[in-house]
């Protein structure tokens, strides 16, 4: 049996770790019953499917993360204010259950009131990060669908921007006239590397630039690679533009796909500055172990 349960509840999927007071992991388990997919009534019968089997006849702690806590969610843990640790147990709300043997506890986001910004996940990934780096001062970069750029000072989150890098590629490579040059899972590393020189020095012109692949595409039969590589690269190095001011001249540590981290640590080494990356699953599992710890100390 387990003695607490961790989940990570995106929009898309859910995912839950059956857990050891020790923090050993005894079983990982996954479903598409992300926050999206539900009513506010379907989170608990959504998480009892996958781990009702595994629960003893007491209660079982459970810690949550992610888009749970939000508005659409099965209960709204609001956002805590920058400047701020990455919230714990003690900013976490508790939320009723049917089922007597879960206990669960949702954790809150993130905010920032000018420029507004918000975040819902990815403050638990910086406390398993900065659990793991107690000294850490710097940068972190959570590259995804909504790229986060985090300022990390004595232990707080200072401020942060988000970029909709990862959605505009999704959007311009699936639904735009480009969606003819960028078929595939192709990769040209040279192409990338041009490109985000080219919308790292002349981010007012990426709306030409990226018309400029189809155009290349039809003239000089552009490869698909080459195309895919050319609009990241354009794109990222937009985005390392507008982020400037957070990575030049830092320490900057990359959370979340292994892809998306090496093209932003390629995009970034090519500007001479050194990245860490690390292992998102692990940054995530490590901060709902803190919030867990915390969770033990108050009821002790």
């Amino acid at each position: 049996m387990t003695d607490w349960i961790a989940v990570d509840w995106g929009t898309s999927h859910l995912r839950v770790w059956g857990m050891s007071r020790a923090g050993a992991v005894k079983f990982r388990k996954t479903s598409d019953a992300g926050m999206g997919t539900l009513t506010r009534d379907g989170f608990e019968p959504a998480l009892l499917d996958l781990v009702g089997d595994t629960l003893g006849t007491g209660t079982s702690p459970v810690v949550v993360c992610g888009m749970a806590g939000s508005r659409q969610g099965w209960a709204e843990a609001k956002y805590v204010a920058t400047p701020c640790a990455a919230p714990g147990i003690d900013r976490a709300i508790l939320v009723p259950t049917q089922d007597a043997r879960l206990s669960v506890h949702i954790l809150p986001g993130v905010k920032q009131t000018s420029p507004a910004d918000v975040m819902r996940g990815e403050e638990t990934q910086i406390a398993g990060f900065l659990a793991l780096n107690h000294k850490f001062d710097g940068v972190i970069c959570l590259p995804g669908t909504h790229t986060k750029w985090v300022h990390i000072s004595a232990g707080e989150i200072v401020s942060f921007r988000t970029f909709m890098t990862g959605e505009l590629f999704a959007l311009l490579s699936q639904h735009s006239v480009l969606r003819h040059n960028v078929t595939g899972n192709g990769w040209d590393a040279e192409a990338f590397a041009d490109a985000v020189s080219s919308g790292l020095s002349n981010p007012a012109d990426l709306a030409a630039r990226l018309f400029s692949i189809r155009a290349e595409g039809l003239l000089n039969d552009l490869h698909a690679d080459q195309a895919r590589a050319r609009l990241s690269g354009l794109l990222i190095g937009a985005e390392l533009a507008a982020a400037r001011p957070y990575w030049l001249g830092q320490h900057v540590a990359l959370i979340g796909d292994d892809k998306l981290c090496k093209a932003y640590g390629d995009a970034l080494g090519a500007q001479g500055l050194p990245v860490e990356r690390t292992d998102a699953d692990r940054m995530t599992l490590e901060g709902l172990k803190a919030a867990y710890a915390g969770l033990r100390e108050t009821t002790q």
